[in-house]
Parts: C-alpha cells; sequence; structure tokens
C-alpha cells in the first residue's frame, strides 16, 4: 500500500484545486482499506475526488483514496464491485457480456462508493436501481456489516453513506440480460448528450455544482436568472449549461465558492428558491470559506 505524507491533492481532484494534505494512504485490497478504518482516529474517505472541492488550504489529517480497490466481478447476472472501480469501466464492461442498468454510468468520472454515496443517476436510471446489498464498515463499532438496498435510505442524490457512521466496502448488483446492440444504442446515446450538455475534463469541473430542486431543474433557474455571465478572472459558469463551473487555470477552493454564493443569490433573489450543493467542499477552511459555506448550507442542512 502506497503510503504519502505532505501530498499535494489537486492533481487528483476533476476540479485540479486542493491543498497539501497531511498524509494520504492508497489501499489496494479490501483488509487493507479496513485495517485502515480501524486504527486510524480520524481521516476522509475519497474516490476518484470527482464530486467534490478540495480547500486550497488543504488538510491537516489523514485521506484514504480507494482507486486501487479495483475488484470487479460478473457472475451470470450478478455483479460485484469494490469500492474503487470507476463508473466507466463498469458500464463498459457489463455491455460487453450483454447486461444492462449500467448504461447511466458511461460518462460518470466518480467510483462507485462515490456513486453509492450521493445515489448518482442519469438518463432515468440510477445506481440504487439494481442494487442487491451492500458490504460497509461500521464506523461506530467497528465492524463489516452488511445492508441490503432498503436498508441504504436511498433518495434523490442521498443515501446512509451520507450520514457518516458507514463507509462503503463493496457492492453487490443484479442486472439483466439485453442485446449488446441495443445497450450499445443505449451507451452512444448517453455520451452524446453528455458531451453536448456538460464540460468534459478538459475543462476541470465537478459536474453539477446545484441539486434539482424538486419537480424543477438547477439548470434551467440558474440559466433564467443569468448567471452564465458569471466570470471571474480564474473560474466562470460553464458557457453550455449555468449548472457548472469550470476551473480556468489556476482557481482556488474560495474562487469556485464565491461564483457558487454568486448563483445561489441570483436563483433565491428571482425564484426565492434555495439551491442545495451537489459539489461536497473538503478540506481546512479559510475563515472566508467558512462564511461562503455557511451560506450555501445553512445548519439545518448540514
Amino acid at each position: 500500500m502506497q503510503v504519502k505524507e505532505n501530498f499535494i491533492i489537486k492533481n487528483l481532484t476533476t476540479y485540479k484545486i486542493g491543498g497539501v494534505v497531511d498524509k494520504i494512504y492508497f489501499p489496494e485490497t479490501t483488509s487493507e482499506f479496513t485495517d485502515l478504518l480501524r486504527r486510524l482516529d480520524s481521516y476522509i474517505v475519497l474516490g476518484n475526488c470527482s464530486n467534490v472541492l478540495f480547500s486550497s488550504k488543504g488538510y491537516r489529517g489523514n485521506v484514504i483514496l480507494t482507486t486501487e480497490l479495483k475488484l470487479f466481478e460478473i457472475k451470470g447476472t450478478k455483479v460485484f464491485v469494490s469500492a474503487g472501480v470507476k463508473g466507466p469501466l463498469i458500464s463498459q464492461t457489463a455491455a460487453e457480456a450483454g447486461l444492462s442498468g449500467f448504461e447511466f454510468m458511461i460518462g460518470f468520472p466518480g467510483t462507485i462508493g462515490g456513486n453509492i454515496c450521493m445515489n448518482a443517476g442519469a438518463h432515468g436510471q440510477c445506481i440504487s436501481d439494481k442494487l442487491v446489498q451492500c458490504c460497509l464498515y461500521d464506523k461506530k463499532t467497528n465492524e463489516v456489516v452488511y445492508k441490503s438496498k432498503d436498508e441504504m435510505n436511498f433518495s434523490y442524490r442521498n443515501s446512509i453513506l451520507k450520514e457518516g457512521r458507514y463507509v462503503l466496502l463493496h457492492a453487490e448488483f443484479e442486472l439483466q440480460k439485453s442485446e449488446k446492440d441495443n445497450i450499445k444504442t443505449l451507451i452512444d446515446r448517453n455520451l452524446e448528450f453528455r458531451k453536448n450538455i456538460q464540460p468534459s475534463l478538459k475543462y476541470p469541473n465537478a459536474g453539477s455544482v446545484f441539486k434539482n430542486p424538486e419537480n424543477d431543474s438547477a439548470g434551467r433557474l440558474l440559466d433564467k436568472a443569468g448567471v452564465k455571465s458569471f466570470d471571474l478572472p480564474q473560474a466562470k459558469v460553464w458557457d453550455n449549461h449555468a449548472n457548472f463551473i469550470i476551473n480556468k487555470g489556476n482557481a482556488t477552493s474560495e474562487d469556485i465558492l464565491t461564483l457558487m454564493v454568486m448563483m445561489y443569490n441570483a436563483v433565491k433573489k428571482q425564484y426565492t428558491i434555495e439551491l442545495v450543493p451537489e459539489i461536497i467542499f473538503i478540506g481546512d477552511k479559510t475563515e472566508k470559506e467558512e462564511e461562503l459555506w455557511n451560506i450555501l448550507c445553512p445548519k439545518k442542512q448540514k
């Protein structure tokens, strides 16, 4: 297992933002992972860092990255996946096996752990649809436990994992057989949609900035509120979709939070709707960042 100290994390994040982490671990097996979870007093667990804004101030603590946990097995229509396996690999491999249900993940940069945590979804599919059960580490009891789909408390962009007690180790899914040509057609359609609607990672970003309000679209509200004109020296709202912020090159976490608050305030002023961040802010905050994040996430939402 690789362990690195005083590690600059920004190159591992899709935003290309983030400061120095005291210590970062890259477990390669579930036993190494659970051993870390048992012996470290405090830590942050991350996957591909694709849905996070990591503080430019860094983090004075331990970070565990799951991206080396790559166990992935298909048995009939059942799929067994470790926490660090990335969505596109799962989607493609399932398609080659003639299994349908993971087509929506073809353009997701995140790992299965992150996807389950936020119940990721697109194009009418979501990760919880085909889930059978999860193997979790219980931080309260220091035990490995299993929870069924119903016990994971899935809702829109949410699951029991967000409560902080449990860490995903691996998951089991049940897919269904389908014609490979039909699966490929759906995958190609999803890729084309993503290409046209969302920025590629050559423009560093962390995906959708805000969650969709019930029965509405955050992108629509932001567009109507005129946020596409919001442009700072190192970060801007993406021209093609108002719910994305791109790093123009040397943006800091404070730059991104500043833009987020500007977007949030524009929608609140025009529609009296308070958007909720989909992006997770991680690391040690400056005083200004604490102030900005408290605007975006009032105590009642935390």
